[in-house]
C-alpha cells in the first residue's frame, strides 16, 4: 500500500535526475536539480523524508548554480552548500524562508579543489578535503566556533571519507602517497592524529568504501589479489580480509552505497546495498557475509542511482525521482531471511494506492556460488604469520569445490582469502578490539578500537 501526497506548487516543473546527498539521520536530502527547459539553470533542492510524506523544496537564490557546487544537508534542516569563485570556495548555508531561500554566509576556503566528505554523525558538522600536490588539508566548514577552520594537514593526496563510529570522532580517507593508495584514520578528537588503518601488502592498493560502527563490517576495494576486487572485513579483528566471488561480476561495474544499521557485533548478518550497472541496465544488489551469492532486484524507475538510506527497522529506501513523481522513496524491507520486497513508492504528486510490489526479485544477472570462472581451482589463502601455520593453502577448501586461486601466487599477498561461494564464507573474528598482543607501531595506542583489518607483516612464505 502506498500513499502519495500532493505536489509542492513551488517545486519547478520536470527536473533532471542528479546524485542525492542524505543527511546522517535520515530526516533530509539534497541535490542539486536542473529545470526542464531551454536554460536547463541548476539550482539546490532539498527533500524532507522524516515525516509522513517525502516532499521536495527548492532552494533557488538569486542566479543559478554552477554544476559543481556541492550540497551537504544537516539535521536542523539547512543546507551546506560550496561554490567555486576564482580561486577559492565560498560556503554558505541554504533554508527555505517563506517563499524564498534564506542564506548564511560562512566563509571562504583558498584552495583549487575542495571536496565535501559525508555527513557526519550527529548531522550538525561539515567536513571537506582540500588535496594539493602533496599534502591534504582536512578543513571543518560548518560546526566549529568561526567559520570554515583548518583540522590538519595530511601527507599525501586523500579522498573518500568514511565515518567509524558513531560520534564523529574517527575518519577513514584513502591516502594516495609514493605511488600507492592506502586507508588511513584520522582522531578528530586528538587534533587530527593519523594512524594506518588498511593494508592488505605493501604494494596493494587499498580503499575503505563503507563501514558500519554497529557491526564493524567493512567494504574494501583491493588488487592484492592480483586486479581490483571488492573484499570485506572486520573493525578492530586481525582476521584476513575476505574477497567473495559472488562480488566479482563477469561484466559492469559493482558499487556498495549502503549497509544495515543495528545488527550488534554480527558482521555477518549485516546486509549491504549494491547497484549493478550492466549491459541490462541497473540493478538494485542485497549481500550479506553470511550468505554465498548475490540477490538482484530491479531498481525503481527514476532511482536516483548510489543513492539509499538503511532505517533502524532493516527496510531500505530508495528515492527516485520522474517526470511524473519527482520526489518519491521506494520501500524495501530486507529481514534477517531472504530479502522480501514490501511497499514500493512513495511520491508527492498525487495520491495513488499500489496493490501489487514494484520490486521484485528476478533472475537478473545473479553471481552465484561455483562461477564458471572459478570451477576446479583451488582456493587461495595466506594466513597471517603470526599464527601457527595449518598445512599447505594451496589445496581445495574443505566446502564444495568450487574456488579460484586467481593467479594469486605465494608471497603476492597477506591476509588475503579468496571466497567462491564455499561454506566457510564468514568471519570468525569479532568486532571487539583484541586485548591480547602488542599493537602495530603505526597505530597509535589511542587508535586501538581502528586495529587494522588485515595484518601489516609479510605474508607467510609457501610451504
Amino acid at each position: 500500500m502506498t500513499i502519495c501526497a500532493t505536489e509542492d506548487a513551488t517545486a519547478p516543473a520536470r527536473p533532471h535526475r542528479a546524485a542525492l546527498t542524505i543527511a546522517a539521520d535520515g530526516s533530509y536530502a539534497a541535490r542539486l536539480a536542473r529545470h526542464d527547459d531551454a536554460a536547463g539553470n541548476w539550482f539546490p533542492e532539498r527533500w524532507t523524508l522524516s515525516g509522513p510524506e517525502p516532499y521536495a523544496v527548492p532552494l533557488q537564490g538569486t542566479q543559478p548554480e554552477e554544476p559543481d557546487s556541492a550540497l551537504l544537508p544537516l539535521t536542523d534542516g539547512r543546507v551546506l552548500i560550496a561554490r567555486r569563485v576564482a580561486d577559492r570556495f565560498a560556503v554558505s548555508l541554504l533554508y527555505p524562508a517563506g517563499p524564498g531561500t534564506g542564506e548564511l554566509l560562512l566563509g571562504a576556503v583558498p584552495a583549487p579543489e575542495l571536496t565535501l566528505l559525508p555527513p557526519a554523525p550527529g548531522g550538525t558538522r561539515g567536513y571537506a578535503l582540500a588535496p594539493e600536490a602533496r599534502t591534504t588539508t582536512l578543513w571543518l566548514l560548518h560546526g566549529g566556533t568561526d567559520g570554515p577552520e583548518r583540522v590538519t594537514r595530511i601527507p599525501g593526496r586523500c579522498t573518500g571519507g568514511v565515518w567509524l563510529d558513531r560520534s564523529g570522532r574517527l575518519l577513514a580517507l584513502d591516502r594516495e602517497l609514493d605511488g600507492r593508495t592506502k586507508t588511513v584514520v584520522v582522531d578528530l578528537e586528538r587534533g587530527g592524529a593519523t594512524g594506518l588503518l588498511l593494508q592488505i601488502t605493501d604494494e596493494s592498493n587499498d580503499r575503505l568504501l563503507l563501514a558500519d560502527p554497529d557491526s564493524g563490517l567493512l567494504l574494501v576495494r583491493s588488487d592484492a589479489p592480483g586486479h581490483d576486487r571488492l573484499g570485506w572485513g572486520v573493525l578492530g579483528s586481525s582476521r584476513p580480509v575476505r574477497f567473495p566471488e559472488c562480488l566479482r561480476p563477469a561484466e559492469g561495474t559493482l558499487t556498495p552505497f549502503a549497509m544495515q544499521p543495528g545488527q550488534m557485533l554480527a558482521p555477518e548478518s549485516c546486509a549491504v546495498a549494491f547497484r549493478r550497472e550492466a549491459a541490462n541496465g541497473t540493478w538494485l544488489g542485497i549481500w550479506r557475509p553470511s550468505e554465498r551469492q548475490l540477490r538482484h532486484f530491479p531498481a525503481p524507475e527514476g532511482w536516483l542511482a548510489g543513492s539509499g538510506l538503511w532505517t533502524a527497522g532493516g527496510a531500505l529506501l530508495l528515492p527516485y525521482a520522474t517526470e511524473a513523481e519527482p520526489c518519491g522513496v521506494a520501500r524495501m524491507a530486507v529481514p534477517l531471511g531472504p530479502v522480501e520486497p514490501v511497499e514500493p513508492v512513495r511520491s508527492v504528486r498525487r495520491v495513488r494506492w499500489v496493490a501489487e510490489p514494484g520490486l521484485m526479485e528476478t533472475p537478473g544477472p545473479v553471481e552465484g556460488p561455483g562461477s564458471a570462472e572459478g570451477q576446479g581451482r583451488p582456493l587461495g589463502a595466506v594466513q597471517p604469520v603470526q599464527e601457527p601455520p595449518s598445512g599447505s593453502t594451496s589445496g581445495p577448501p574443505s566446502g564444495p569445490p568450487s574456488g579460484t586461486a586467481d593467479g594469486t601466487a605465494a608471497g603476492s599477498g597477506g591476509g588475503i582469502v579468496l571466497d567462491a561461494g564455499d561454506a566457510d564464507n564468514r568471519s570468525t573474528a569479532s568486532a571487539q578490539p583484541q586485548t591480547t598482543g602488542a599493537e602495530p607501531q603505526h597505530v597509535p595506542a589511542h587508535l586501538g578500537m581502528c586495529r587494522p583489518v588485515p595484518l601489516q607483516q609479510a605474508p607467510q612464505a609457501a610451504r
